[in-house]
């Protein structure tokens, strides 16, 4: 009788069971018609044994996959307590509650965001979509404010148990680390960019220029004549660095940006460089391939004609720092000559293979050119060519060469809105020799590529500018010594060849006599593809472009940057 009296009670447990909410991690979680939900706390714990301590053992740490329900009920449990505006409760959902608290008391008293619903959305693995509504407030004004957000639910490091893995993303997409929301008077009056013609550029008719247009509201709005209006914006962290780089700093940093402007500014108006038909063909361009960004130039005044990226968050064309490849040999064979240890029409080995530093570089495929010149090196793009001289240069020959005739890696480049200059370190040993085929620690983006491919056309370094120096009288970077006749017209003679007859000339088909153009392709850790890069010159029009994981140069942005040149050349 007494086994058969604990069954039934068992049952009778069950039962009562059934009808309570269920209680996941000290949480009630009872569901709501129309896709709503909420989250009550249940107060109490396990049983206690006589003297008043918790029973049982301490619990082993959770580890493994997180099943779909332990990450519905942490990102439900966190969303619920954000919504009533339980901070304390929302911030101890997380991983780390102090960034947390920070983050979503600023969401109330900074921005000045009220009557905030949060609506589930689907979850994919570990991430828990949702989407925000409220109103921003500010004294007398008010406007509601809708948009999409996500979390990711991860294990508590202390005991395992399901918990928001903590980014500023969450409380809003486009914030960063340090980044904050506040509304209010704007900081910077709004600006009206027009195009060279005098026509203005909006994102709408040119959708990757937003990045473009918040640096230039950053730099020229308060010197443009315009009044600030309200606005919720993004503020962005405040730069780290102090002394003679924290102007360069506070330039590279991105843009705030604004999110909702409760009441019109009056904007001053800036006028750009862009080319209102090459910025719509620099857009179309882009829009096909993704991960590409492009820049087109003019060689005899450093004016900036276009730029566009196909991901619009970030301006890689201007602000990105990749190894660039072999279009790094434009800048490698300026020094060679400068050295004396290649031109153009000399023999020069390009073996297999060759070691240099304890590492072993090969070309592509292994090739190799037996008695071949140094042009056709070039032209074939061979990585050995340039590895064989590296024991006849100092650790610092490259910078230097970069630097002083190229005008990059100085960080003193001032085009009207942020940008990064390159990077051209100097080192030692393998990285050394890396660096001389765009490796090791070298970093550029196209606009220090068009840069190098216009100093190469021209023999002067023009720095490239997005706003006249006029305008705000700025002054310009410069060379601190020039190229040589020598070495300008052996690296024309280099770069005409290799669109020609080297890896460029299916992209630089039809586009010739006046052209020149450099392949490259750059191996990034991690990638299953390199990064395609191609940097070309027509007339008086300079362009480079790069596709991330695009693989050969001359297939990804290659016929993207000759296609610019063709529509500027028409």
């Amino acid at each position: 009788m007494g086994k058969r009296r604990r069954v039934d009670e068992r049952k009778a447990v069950r039962s009562a069971a059934a009808r309570r909410p269920v209680v996941l991690g000290g949480m009630a979680a009872v569901a709501l018609g129309g896709g709503a939900f909420a989250v009550y706390a249940v107060f109490g714990g396990g049983a206690a044994a006589e003297d008043g301590s918790a029973s049982g053992d301490a619990k082993a740490v959770k580890t493994g996959p997180l099943s779909a329900t332990e990450v519905r009920t942490a990102a439900t449990t966190f969303l619920t307590a954000w919504q009533k505006g339980s901070v304390a409760k929302a911030a101890a959902a997380t991983d780390d509650s102090a960034a947390a608290k920070t983050a979503l008391t600023g969401f109330t008293k900074d921005a000045h965001i009220k009557d905030v619903t949060l609506t589930p959305g689907k979850r994919t693995g570990d991430k828990f979509a949702f989407s925000v509504k409220g109103t921003v407030s500010y004294k007398s004004t008010s406007k509601p404010l809708a948009y999409k957000s996500s979390l990711t639910v991860v294990r508590a490091e202390k005991d395992g148990e399901p918990v928001v893995g903590w980014q500023p993303s969450v409380v809003h997409p486009d914030l960063g680390e340090g980044d904050r929301l506040v509304t209010g008077e704007a900081g910077t009056p709004p600006v009206k960019a027009l195009d060279r013609d005098g026509n203005e550029l909006t994102t709408k008719k040119y959708p990757s220029l937003g990045t473009v247009l918040d640096g230039l509201r950053e730099k020229y709005g308060e010197k443009a004549g315009g009044k600030a209006g309200v606005e919720l914006r993004v503020v962005r962290a405040a730069s780290e660095t102090d002394g003679k780089e924290e102007q360069k700093a506070e330039e590279q940093k991105a843009a705030d940006k604004t999110l909702l402007e409760l009441s019109e500014g009056t904007p001053g108006e800036v006028k750009t460089t862009l080319s209102p038909s090459l910025q719509a063909a620099a857009e179309e361009q882009v829009a096909s391939t993704e991960r590409a960004s492009v820049v087109l130039m003019r060689p005899s005044t450093g004016e900036i004609l276009a730029v566009a990226n196909s991901n619009h968050g970030f301006n890689v064309a201007f602000q990105g720092s990749l190894a660039p490849g072999s279009t790094m040999k434009i800048v490698s064979s300026a020094l060679l000559i400068d050295k004396g240890l290649a031109s153009a029409n000399k023999v020069h080995p390009c073996p297999k293979f060759s070691s240099y530093g304890g590492w072993k570089f090969q070309n592509d495929d292994k090739f190799q050119i037996p008695g071949g010149t140094f042009k056709a090196s070039f032209a074939r793009s061979c990585n050995t060519a340039f590895i064989s001289q590296a024991k006849k240069l100092d650790d610092n020959s490259l910078t230097q060469e970069a630097q002083q005739v190229f005008g990059l890696g100085l960080n003193n480049w001032a085009i009207g809105v942020s940008s990064f200059d390159g990077a051209v370190p100097v080192q030692s040993d393998a990285p050394m020799a890396a660096s001389l085929i765009g490796q090791g620690g070298v970093r550029m983006n196209p606009l220090n590529m068009a840069s190098v491919v216009s100093t190469a056309k021209t023999g002067v370094f023009k720095q490239p500018y997005l706003v006249s120096p006029s305008v705000d009288n700025r002054t310009l970077a410069t060379a601190s010594r020039p190229m040589s006749e020598t070495v300008r017209a052996q690296l024309r003679e280099l770069l005409q060849y290799t669109a020609a007859a080297g890896t460029a000339a299916e992209a630089m088909a039809g586009l010739g006599p006046d052209y020149g153009a450099k392949t490259g392709s750059a191996e990034v850790d991690g990638q299953k593809q390199p990064n395609g890069w191609f940097t070309a010159w027509k007339g008086d029009l300079a362009s480079a472009g790069v596709v991330q994981e695009g693989g050969h140069g001359s297939e990804s942005a290659g016929p993207i940057v000759a296609a610019l040149l063709k529509a500027g050349s028409s």
